[in-house]
C-alpha cells in the first residue's frame, strides 16, 4: 500500500511548516512499503503559501503541489488532488491543523481492517463561536433528515479512503461540488473515529459565512428535492387559501350582505401570495443555476503550475 495526502491550500503560510513536520513525524513510522506523498493544492493563496510549498517541494521528493490560476474553493481544490493521487489510501486533511494529523494512523488502520472509508468525527469543537457550532449542528441535521441519504453528522472532510471511492468520486462530473455527501452516496463499508476538534493553530479561516450558505446550498441542491417538493406544498397550500377566501368573500357579498370593501385584505393576499411565489421561484433557480453549470462543461479548475507529471494518455 502507498498512502496520498491531499491538502488543500488558502492562505495558510502560518501552518504550513508545522503542518509538514506534524505529518512526517505521524507517516514516517508507518509501514507503507510504496511510500506516501503530499498532495498540497494552492487554491489562489495571497500569501507565501505557494513559496513554502515549492520550497518544501525543492528539498523532498515526496511533495508535491498544484498551483490554480485563480481561487475556484476548497471543495475543488480536494477534487483536484483526487485527480491526481496516486495512493492505494488518501487522506484528506486541511492545512489549519485543527484536524490533527496524529489521527491518520488509527485512521488508516481501520481502512486496513477492511472499510473502504473512514471519516472523523467530532467530540468536541474548540475555539469556535457559538454560532458557527449551533448553524454547523442545525445545517448538518437538517441536511441528514431531508436527503436520501445517510451523511454523517459532525464530520467534515477528514477521512481516509480507499483507491475503489477515488475512483467513484473521479466519475462523478458535477460542477457543485460536496465531496462528503458524494462519498455517502457511494457507499461501501464506511466507519469512524471520534476525536476533539482544536483550535485553528494560525492565520483567519477562508471559510466565511457566505462560503458555508454556498456549501450548505450545494449539499441540499446535489443531495435533496425537498425544497422542491415543499414549493410544490406551498403552492397547493396557498391555492387551498384563496379558494376558502374566495368562498367568504363571495358568501359576505351576496348572502349576508356584511361586506366592507377596502384595501387592507387586498394588500395582505397580494403580498401573501407575492411572497410565497418568489420563494417558490428562487428555490427553482438554484436548482436551474446548477444545472445550467453542468451543462456549461467548463473545466472545474485550471492549473497554473505543478511538479506533478500527468498520466499518460
Amino acid at each position: 500500500m502507498n498512502l496520498s495526502v491531499i491538502i488543500p491550500i488558502y492562505n495558510e503560510e502560518e501552518n504550513i511548516p508545522a503542518l509538514y513536520e506534524r505529518l512526517r513525524e505521524v507517516i514516517d513510522p508507518i509501514e507503507l512499503p510504496d511510500g506516501y506523498e503530499f498532495i498540497f493544492i494552492n487554491d489562489g493563496s495571497q500569501d507565501q503559501s505557494l513559496a513554502l510549498i515549492q520550497t518544501l517541494a525543492a528539498r523532498d521528493p515526496r511533495v508535491r503541489f498544484i498551483n490554480f490560476s485563480r481561487n475556484f474553493g476548497h471543495q475543488i481544490a480536494v477534487t483536484a488532488g483526487l485527480d491526481r493521487a496516486d495512493g492505494d489510501a488518501v487522506v484528506i486533511i486541511d492545512a489549519d491543523l485543527q484536524d490533527p494529523p496524529e489521527l491518520i494512523p488509527q485512521l488508516l488502520e481501520k481502512l486496513r481492517a477492511g472499510y473502504e472509508v473512514v471519516y472523523a468525527k467530532r467530540r468536541s469543537r474548540q475555539g469556535e463561536s457559538a454560532a458557527k457550532k449551533f448553524t454547523a449542528k442545525f445545517f448538518y441535521r437538517i441536511l441528514a433528515s431531508i436527503t436520501h441519504i445517510s451523511i454523517p453528522v459532525d464530520t467534515g472532510d477528514f477521512r481516509i479512503i480507499s483507491r475503489k471511492v477515488v475512483d467513484a468520486l473521479r466519475r462523478m462530473p458535477e460542477q457543485n461540488k460536496f465531496i462528503r455527501g458524494q462519498i455517502s452516496w457511494i457507499g461501501y463499508r464506511q466507519t469512524y473515529v471520534e476525536y476533539d476538534r482544536a483550535e485553528r493553530a494560525g492565520g483567519a479561516t477562508g471559510y466565511t459565512y457566505r462560503k458555508m450558505l454556498r456549501l450548505a446550498l450545494d449539499g441540499i441542491t446535489a443531495f435533496s428535492d425537498v425544497p422542491l417538493k415543499a414549493a410544490t406544498l406551498s403552492g397547493f397550500a396557498v391555492s387551498g387559501i384563496a379558494f376558502l377566501v374566495m368562498l367568504y368573500t363571495l358568501y359576505s357579498r351576496f348572502i349576508t350582505h356584511d361586506y366592507q370593501p377596502g384595501w387592507a385584505s387586498l394588500m395582505i393576499s397580494i403580498l401573501f401570495l407575492g411572497g410565497v411565489q418568489l420563494i417558490a421561484v428562487g428555490i427553482i433557480g438554484e436548482y436551474i443555476a446548477r444545472l445550467s453549470a453542468n451543462v456549461r462543461q467548463r473545466p472545474l479548475y485550471i492549473v497554473s503550475d505543478t511538479n506533478i507529471t500527468p498520466p499518460a494518455a
